[in-house]
């Protein structure tokens, strides 16, 4: 019987371990740890794609759109010391807005004009924060660029209820961070005028015979401003009006010391007339006026002076606005000490 023990081989195992697949969050980290400066890249290249055409396109675009849509409203303005060829304005403006922001904008040069006409002047318009009912305050001497064409601003203002004044510059805007950008300020303002000074009146009106100084006649007149113009002439401005009676010169009437403010104005009056040639009238068989009341004209060569220079453009428009005005010339004439029998 065989007592041999049994004999064992061991043999090397070799087990190959299994490899663990990396997660989608590791692997992505390790993308952009690898490439994260293409990422960095793109991103700023997206960012200005997007921010560029805002700044430079959409934000410039909005600016005027925002300072097109606003108003403006000239509350007041004043023309004193005037020249030939310039005046001292101070002026009132009123900003309107109903936009949601707020920028800057620049003092600018302004080039002022009858709506649809020449510019008559350059005009400083003070810097101001866009915003609703913001106030602009105006005040300095103007050198008038072209007389003729003030000529015919102040005689639109003259003989119409409402006249456009148009003010146009190239002011720089500036909103928070953004960088500056210019926009165009076009804006028309439409102001009342003086509407041919309808309702002018002679509250009084008296004869002075024999005639002082070769002055015949005086009063005082009610000139009404429904403007908010106000031209001071004071102590050394006259305004000088020709009076006409069935189409003919009889005198001149003189306002001096005018100045005229919004609202209505008392004003003295005083007047060379031909107390000749009106008595021969009144007491003519042809006198077509029985109750002594005569139609009288204030038209042409009106001229207004200041400090002894004559004002052009303001004599253009008293020139071309006619008043007209019946005085009881007989009644003066008997208050006077005249007794006529028609």
């Amino acid at each position: 019987m065989s007592t041999a023990k049994p004999s064992f081989v061991e043999e090397e195992s070799h087990i190959t371990p299994t490899q663990t697949k990396k997660s989608f969050g590791v692997r992505l980290a390790a993308h952009f740890k690898k490439w994260w400066w293409v990422h960095l890249i793109i991103f700023i290249a997206c960012f200005l794609i997007i921010l560029l055409p805002v700044i430079y396109v959409a934000y410039p675009k909005i600016a005027q759109h925002d300072v097109s849509d606003s108003t403006l409203d000239i509350t007041e303005m004043i023309l004193s010391n005037p020249t030939p060829e310039s005046f001292h304005l101070k002026q009132r403006q009123v900003l309107g807005s109903d936009s949601s922001y707020h920028p800057k904008i620049d003092a600018f040069d302004s080039e002022v004009s009858l709506a649809g006409a020449p510019p008559f002047a350059h005009v400083t318009v003070p810097a101001v924060k866009s915003k609703d009912g913001a106030v602009i305050h105006v005040e300095q001497k103007v050198d008038l660029t072209n007389a003729s064409a003030f000529g015919d601003y102040t005689t639109a203002v003259m003989l119409n209820e409402e006249v456009s004044l148009n003010i146009y510059g190239r002011p720089g805007l500036k909103q928070g961070g953004l960088p500056k950008t210019t926009v165009t300020y076009n804006k028309t303002v439409v102001m009342k005028g003086l509407n041919k000074l309808e309702g002018f009146t002679v509250a009084k009106f008296f004869i002075m015979f024999p005639p002082v100084n070769g002055f015949g006649m005086n009063g005082t007149v009610i000139i009404p401003n429904p403007s908010v113009l106000t031209i001071p002439l004071k102590k050394q401005g006259n305004v000088s009006l020709n009076l006409e009676l069935d189409g003919k010169s009889v005198g001149t009437t003189y306002l001096n010391n005018l100045t005229l403010k919004p609202g209505s104005n008392t004003v003295p009056m005083i007047g060379k007339v031909d107390q000749a040639a009106i008595i021969t009238l009144l007491t003519s068989k042809s006198n077509p006026y029985k109750d002594g009341i005569l139609p009288f004209d204030i038209a042409g060569n009106a001229t207004s002076t200041y400090d002894g220079k004559e004002l052009p453009y303001f004599s253009k428009a008293l020139s071309a606005n006619k008043l007209s005005i019946k005085l009881d010339v007989l009644s003066a004439l008997k208050e006077a000490g005249v007794n006529l029998s028609l």
